[in-house]
Parts: structure tokens; C-alpha cells; sequence
């Protein structure tokens, strides 16, 4: 016999994930406010491009329907954080754009200086169209083992 364990009232995955994407805030705001990025630490940051309060510019979104990956190294300004989102200028293929990201969009974050890793699970009913790298001006991971990666799946009963 084994028994079920009843829902849970409290949306306890709620409640990390949003505690995690702090976590990418304070590490952003930290940049923005000492004016770059320490030592040899670069971030990749994944996020939803058609998330609700995304702003980026159309032929990003029409080039990446579900999801992109952008680099965030050497090549990036005007870096702007608050409690909710935040906003760096970047360069795809030498044409600037500007980017605004709720960090409710974001589904991963790595700092691979450091084998650093926040993955964020989003609950889709449909696969990822596929879609060309973002090519911002900045390192691809080639070998990713694994190591310092938090990772949280909380699945739901249905």
C-alpha cells in the first residue's frame, strides 16, 4: 500500500523559481552597479522572446519565435536592472538592438567562468519551433558537465 500525498496549498514551486530569478537580478544589479563585469565573468541568459512583457525587436523575435540565448561579455551597454526585468543594449550581426526582459522570461542562466548554472522550467504544451543561434557577439559553450547546476522540476498532478 502506498499512499498519495495530498496537493499542496502552498505553490511552493512558485515560490522558488521566483527566489532563483532573484538570484539573476542581484547578480545583474551587482554588475550594473560596480559598471561591468568582474575577472573573466560572462553570463549567457536564456529567456522566452514572447513571454508576456519581453521588448525586443521584431526581426529578433520573427529569427526566434520561442526562445534565444544572449551573451552578456563584451559587447553590451546600457545595462539597467530592477526588481522585475532588466534591459541591455546588444549587437546581433553589428546592428544594435535594445533588449527588455521581465526576469519572470527567463528559462536559464550561466556563468560558465565559474561552471555556474540556474536552468528555470516553464510549463509549455508545445515544442520549441526550431531556431538559429542569436549571434551576439559572443562564445559558444561547448562543454557543459553538469557541475553547480541547480535545477528545479516540481511536476504537476493532473
Amino acid at each position: 500500500m502506498s499512499e498519495e500525498l495530498p496537493d499542496s496549498l502552498i505553490p511552493y514551486d512558485e515560490i522558488v523559481q521566483e527566489a532563483l530569478r532573484a538570484v539573476v537580478g542581484r547578480v545583474l544589479g551587482e554588475v550594473e552597479r560596480s559598471g561591468g563585469l568582474p575577472g573573466s565573468h560572462h553570463f549567457y541568459i536564456t529567456f522566452k522572446t514572447q513571454a508576456p512583457g519581453v521588448d525586443i525587436p521584431k526581426r529578433l523575435v520573427e529569427r526566434f519565435p520561442d526562445e534565444m540565448t544572449i551573451v552578456l561579455q563584451n559587447k553590451y551597454w546600457d545595462l539597467k536592472v530592477s526588481d522585475q526585468h532588466f534591459e541591455v543594449s546588444l549587437t546581433f550581426n553589428q546592428v544594435a538592438a535594445h533588449l527588455y526582459i521581465p526576469f519572470a522570461a527567463i528559462t536559464a542562466f550561466v556563468d560558465p567562468a565559474v561552471n555556474f548554472a540556474l536552468q528555470f522550467q516553464v510549463q509549455t504544451d508545445a515544442l520549441p519551433e526550431p531556431h538559429d543561434e542569436a549571434e551576439n557577439d559572443g562564445p559558444v559553450i561547448t562543454n557543459e558537465d553538469g557541475s553547480n547546476v541547480v535545477s528545479v522540476d516540481f511536476g504537476k498532478k493532473k
